[in-house]
């Protein structure tokens, strides 16, 4: 899990994916670190290296915003990391909390779009409601109850996702996200324990910080029964449910994709395929 210093463990990992190269300064001689040292990340900031050490150190917290613009402009920062850097320099106290249930009437909007994959994932990631055509989409799964553990813990992703290292490291931003907007959230400490200590490939990337809110994306995959699908995906945020997001995939029209969704449809249609938000077997291991 995380430090007391989480703005120096920020700050750490993000030099350590920036090379001198990447900044315009000389890469040559004996580096001892993996990207920037510190004191070039000082210079590039335009502050001192003591200043910057004590920063890291966790010595100084109450950097200014100038301060905070500079640094996120030395280690290339986009705009979610740089949002992510102000978050932890500048953190400002807030009440908000995770919706864990979804609303009937989102449920009833849901399962009105028979055509395409639809389901409502929360803040960690878990799948709190899917319609017939999401299922049947990953039915391939064991389980169908959290997106993380599914991508890094059961086998059947690594034929699923036509490329793994891209959906992982993804889906391990899109949590670093949500774990900036509702920190110290319980259920997102779950999920994160519990793939830090089974999952390598999970901890080496927790361990970048990247912050990469997912909105939308285009999807490659490999289904069992229909062969090669991609899909467009879009994050839509519930608004009355913070955390929440209505995650909706669609195909390019005409295209071998869409004959994809047809094929995935009937079974649905056929009464095979459960529409309820988790079956009562899975539900209590879902919060778990």
């Amino acid at each position: 899990m995380e430090s007391n210093n989480e703005l120096g463990d920020y700050l750490r990992a993000r030099r350590a994916m920036i090379t001198p190269r990447d900044v315009g300064l000389p890469d040559g001689g004996d580096r001892r670190v993996p990207g920037l040292r510190r004191d070039e990340v000082a210079l590039l900031a335009g502050v001192s290296t003591d200043y910057y050490i004590r920063l890291e150190q966790g010595r100084e917290r109450h950097p200014s915003e100038q301060v905070l613009r500079a640094i996120a402009g030395a280690l290339r920062l986009d705009g979610a990391a740089a949002g992510h850097l102000f978050r932890l320099g500048r953190p400002v106290f807030t009440t908000a909390a995770a919706a864990p249930t979804v609303a009937p009437e989102l449920v009833r909007l849901m399962d009105g779009l028979r055509d395409v994959p639809a389901f409502v994932v929360g803040a960690a990631q878990d799948v709190l409601a899917a319609n017939a055509m999401a299922r049947e989409l990953y039915r391939g799964f064991a389980r169908y109850d959290n997106l993380l553990r599914m991508i890094f813990l059961d086998p059947f992703a690594r034929e699923f996702y036509a490329d793994w290292d891209k959906a992982a490291h993804t889906a391990v931003g899109n949590l670093r996200a949500s774990a900036a907007r509702f920190p110290g959230d319980e259920r997102i400490e779950r999920v994160v324990g519990e793939l830090s200590v089974r999952s390598p490939a999970f901890t080496g990337l927790w361990a970048r910080y990247d912050v990469s809110p997912r909105t939308q994306e285009d999807k490659h995959f490999r289904h069992p029964h229909v062969g090669e699908v991609r899909l467009h995906f879009e994050a839509l945020a519930v608004t009355s449910a913070p955390g929440q997001h209505l995650s909706v995939y669609s195909a390019e029209p005409g295209s071998a994709s869409a004959d994809a969704l047809l094929l995935l449809r009937r079974p649905t249609e056929q009464g095979s395929a459960p529409t309820d938000q988790d079956t009562p077997a899975e539900e209590e291991d879902v919060r778990s």
